[in-house]
């Protein structure tokens, strides 16, 4: 088998140009179903999920964390990048940005957030190094390589959605030392460290998040961000394939 790599993607990516023509299936899981769709793109086996399914169906609140997770995992994948599409909590980040993701900060609640809740005995799973390192070399020399900034160092803060957060929320995840806010990003990245497959995450930047900036968060000026960072985003991940199979192949 060669080398499989997974994209699970959020807000604005329900398919992928490369993948043009493959039809995604379902995979049962023993927590449920997810629909996945494989690939090859830049010498890569490329398994694709859209977290919010086709046409954003799902809000964040009832995503089956676990069932993607281990749905990737069954499908052999050698490492997962995540896309996050945020707000931005640290003010010298602006609509448009990318950042990778380094650590988290999660504020959710009523998810499942462990495939570790008994039923196999108790297990406490490290959480200092969540987001794979050669993971995060390989995305970060991509983008040097075909020259999109791609800011390091991001702590992400999880919201339970699909509300946006208060300005009260924003200033809680800027004293925890948040940079970013999203509503995806928790459980499922600590899930991945759980499973074990190397996990990063590369977060979109669409709007200052709620308090920093006069007026109200806009989801018509988030679609106009998204537009524009799509194809920066995949860019930077396709330029980082080619290592990610030297590495994993």
């Amino acid at each position: 088998m060669s080398c499989r790599i997974a994209l699970l993607a959020g807000t604005g990516f329900y398919d992928l140009p490369a993948l043009s023509g493959n039809s995604p299936k379902r995979i049962n899981t023993r927590y449920g179903e997810a629909e996945i769709t494989i690939g090859q793109w830049q010498g890569a086996e490329l398994v694709f999920l859209t977290r919010h399914g086709g046409g954003h169906s799902i809000p964040p609140h009832k995503i089956n964390y676990r069932a993607n997770i281990q749905a990737l995992k069954d499908q052999e994948v050698s490492a997962i990048i995540a896309i996050n599409v945020v707000g931005g909590v640290d003010t010298t980040l602006a609509p448009g940005d990318l950042t990778l993701i380094e650590d988290f900060v999660d504020f959710t609640s009523g998810r499942i957030s462990t495939f570790f809740d008994g039923e196999d005995g108790v297990r406490h799973i490290d959480m200092t190094n969540v987001y794979s390192k050669t993971v995060r070399t390989a995305l970060s020399n991509g983008a040097k390589k075909i020259g999109i900034p791609l800011r390091e160092g991001g702590i992400y803060a999880g919201f339970n959605g699909p509300r946006f957060e208060t300005p009260a929320e924003i200033r809680f995840a800027a004293l925890a030392g948040a940079t970013v806010v999203g509503m995806t990003g928790c459980p499922e990245a600590a899930l991945a460290r759980e499973i074990g497959v190397p996990y990063a995450a590369i977060a979109l930047i669409v709007n200052p998040a709620a308090g920093l900036f006069d007026g109200e968060i806009s989801e018509d000026d988030i679609k106009d961000v998204l537009v524009q960072g799509k194809a920066k985003t995949l860019s930077v991940i396709e330029a980082a394939l080619p290592e990610l199979v030297s590495i994993y192949a």
